[in-house]
């Protein structure tokens, strides 16, 4: 079942997919015995609410990013996920492309080493968004990337956030995140830029790496450079000479696969094998939103540290 307010997306939906009932009324799918799982895509406001009937009606709840609007909120969520013995699975679609899941499996290998700090930059001309700012549109998709490949959460962050077009909405943000082992990570977000870019930078002591989401050729690319630390003559203790080692650069094959229909699979193989949906459930859900709770405070504080 599909349930809309817009009558001309319903009846787009249904002439794609003529088994799908269809209705203006979400309730109808909440009260059908036959929905065992439903998917919240809907304004990030309402999402704490129509999850919480939907888990209340006995149903599975894949819910898109952000789960909610506050940490207690999705902490509610958890709780009666749990007491219903319902799944409860949060959005986060950039853990299923496959460039940032190679991206995950080359630093479990140590490939990159020790990593330094990271950056991520998301920013385009649009679309504009009246519910939430810019950091709760934008952010909440590098977020749960950078937990995803650290196997953490930040430990503290700092921000500036500014309204440029002059509403009340912050059209851009640059947020500093602290992360377990010292590891810096910044990230830009804004509606009010003149290119279109997804990009992550990741840099080691052994190698760095750059994933680029519009390129579709060669989304990764890896890049042979590092600091050696030489000390041939030293008068000092400490004193020691930094030589740049400039190697190749290598493109790695990418299997393609669509993230949304990946996601939704595992969504669909957790409920059918009983598997909680671990990659992204509530828990991982809750860390996002907490992030950026604390990212928001940090804005409405001139760029104060805010702890996570």
């Amino acid at each position: 079942m599909c349930a809309d307010l817009d009558e001309k997306r319903l009846k787009a939906i249904k002439d794609t997919f003529l088994n799908i009932h269809i209705t203006t009324d979400y309730q109808d799918i909440l009260r059908s015995p036959d929905i065992d799982a439903v998917c919240v895509a809907s304004p990030t406001n309402t999402h704490f609410r129509l999850t919480k009937e939907a888990l209340e009606h006995g149903k599975h709840v894949l819910c898109e990013k952000p789960l909610a609007l506050s940490a207690g909120e999705c902490r509610e969520l958890k709780e009666l996920a749990a007491k219903q013995k319902k799944f409860l699975m949060v959005g986060h679609v950039f853990l299923f492309n496959s460039g940032i899941v190679w991206l995950k499996d080359f630093i479990q290998s140590g490939g990159l080493g020790r990593i330094y700090y990271a950056y991520s930059t998301r920013t385009n001309l649009g679309p504009f968004r009246y519910d939430v700012n810019a950091l709760w549109d934008l952010a909440p998709h590098d977020i749960s990337i950078f937990n995803f490949l650290f196997n953490s959460h930040p430990v503290n962050v700092s921000a500036r956030g500014q309204k440029c077009l002059g509403n009340s909405l912050e059209d851009i943000t640059f947020a500093t995140l602290e992360y377990a082992g010292n590891i810096t990570v910044n990230i830009h977000i804004s509606w009010l830029d003149p290119r279109k870019v997804r990009q992550i930078t990741i840099v080691g002591d052994k190698k760095m790496v750059i994933w680029d989401d519009l390129d579709n050729v060669g989304p990764i690319k890896l890049y042979d450079k590092h600091v050696e630390k030489t000390a041939v003559f030293y008068e000092t203790y400490g004193e020691f000479q930094l030589l740049s080692n400039e190697g190749s650069i290598t493109i790695p094959h990418i299997g393609f696969r669509e993230p949304l229909k990946a996601q939704g699979q595992y969504f669909i193989d957790c409920i059918e094998k009983n598997i909680s949906p671990d990659m992204c459930d509530a828990q991982k859900g809750m860390d996002v939103v907490r992030t950026l709770c604390a990212v928001q405070e940090s804005v409405e504080q001139n760029g104060a540290c805010v702890r996570t």
